[in-house]
This record gives structure tokens, C-alpha cells and sequence, in this order.
């Protein structure tokens, strides 16, 4: 394999989760009198840490959110998680693959460590991440689109940032990569190709993932 490096986005692409979050945060947010719908969600939100939430109601409304709007959310987040989230389909043997290759890897999730842990222990996926490769836009000042959770991973694991492919299924997470200085391989399955402009290549399929990577 070319790389030295896989890091893969959590949500949408190990852990199918969006659908679930976003339903969440967009019927959170209208609650909240600011009206939002799912597809608003997945356009503004998908791939990003939860103060870009905070940030875009304060610059469209210049209303700030409660106080205890992300322990509120996240609560709601979780409680879906336990009842309804899946692995995402083919992601347990692409880890497979990569661990029989000796090909390291690891998650780079805008979401907090405790959701990165629930999602993996409900989906059977905790087996595949240590600790020691789990790394959250908590760690970093800045989340996607900024490079530098990217960049702190491939820092962490002792690997050059253009040694490294990214795997991401969001706008923001692409062009989180790209200013990282690595190549990046877009999940389709939910949003479409043209909405994930400046990959390095694109698949529909986790079974495809392989044969991109090689």
C-alpha cells in the first residue's frame, strides 16, 4: 500500500450516524425557535464539531444557544445511539483487511471522545480502535474545515502528512484534508460526488475502499 497512514472520519463513515444526529440537532434547533430541517442539518452541520452550530445561530440570528444546549444534544444523540446506531456496511472488513496488512490506521472525528466510544461500543467497533487512536476535534483548537485535527493525528502517529490518505464522507471534512496536505478519499453513500469537490478519488462503497487505498 502507498500510504503509511489511513485516517478515517467517524461519523457517516465508520458508524452510521448522521441520519440519526442530524434528525436530532435539526428538531433540537426548531424546538429551540430556530427552525431547521434535516436537509439544513446535513448542509450546515455534516461533518462538523458542534461549536460551528453555536457559531452559525449566533451570526444568523444573534441569538446565542443555552447553556446547556451541547449536554442537552448530546444526551438526545446517545439515547438514538443505544437504540438504533449501526456500523457503517463493509467497514468491520476494511479494518480487517488493514490490520491483516499491518497497514496502520486511525479515527479523526469532529464529534467529542464520549461520542467517538459510545458509537464504537454499541456498533462492536471499540475492538478495532485503542485508545492510543482515537482523536477528537477536543484535542485541537480548531475543527473542520481547518486542517489541524488532520494534522495532529498524523503528527500523534509518527507519519508525514502527504504519507497519509484520508477517508471522509463531508464538504468539510474534504476540505479539512486538502489543507492537510493529504489525499483524500470521499464516501459517497450519502452525499453526492459533486458536493464533495477536490478528492482524490470517490466511492459508493466500502468494498471499493481497498482497491483505492492500494
Amino acid at each position: 500500500m502507498r500510504y503509511e497512514l489511513i485516517i478515517f472520519d467517524n461519523d457517516g463513515v465508520l458508524v452510521d450516524s448522521e441520519p440519526l444526529s442530524n434528525t436530532i440537532l435539526a428538531a433540537y434547533l426548531t424546538e429551540l425557535g430556530h427552525p431547521t430541517s434535516y436537509e439544513d442539518s446535513l448542509r450546515d452541520y455534516m461533518g462538523a464539531a458542534v461549536h460551528r452550530v453555536h457559531d452559525l445561530v449566533k451570526e444568523r440570528t444573534g441569538r446565542l444557544l443555552p447553556a446547556d444546549f451541547d449536554d442537552t444534544l448530546h444526551a438526545r444523540v446517545f439515547a438514538a445511539f443505544e437504540r438504533e446506531l449501526e456500523p457503517v456496511d463493509g467497514v468491520t472488513e476494511v479494518l480487517e483487511k488493514l490490520a491483516g496488512d499491518g497497514v496502520p490506521y486511525c479515527v479523526a472525528s469532529s464529534g467529542s471522545h464520549e461520542r467517538i466510544r459510545v458509537g464504537h461500543r454499541k456498533t462492536g467497533l471499540s475492538r478495532w480502535f485503542e485508545d492510543s487512536v482515537i482523536f477528537s476535534a477536543q484535542d485541537v483548537g480548531r475543527g473542520k474545515p481547518a486542517p489541524d485535527l488532520f494534522l495532529h493525528a498524523a503528527e500523534r502517529m509518527g507519519v508525514a502528512p502527504d504519507r497519509c490518505a484520508v477517508v471522509e464522507d463531508s464538504p468539510l471534512g474534504v476540505r479539512a484534508a486538502r489543507a492537510a496536505g493529504m489525499d483524500v478519499y470521499a464516501f459517497t453513500a450519502m452525499t453526492p460526488a459533486d458536493q464533495l469537490p477536490g478528492a482524490t478519488g470517490y466511492f459508493s462503497r466500502m468494498a471499493e475502499l481497498p482497491g483505492l487505498l492500494a
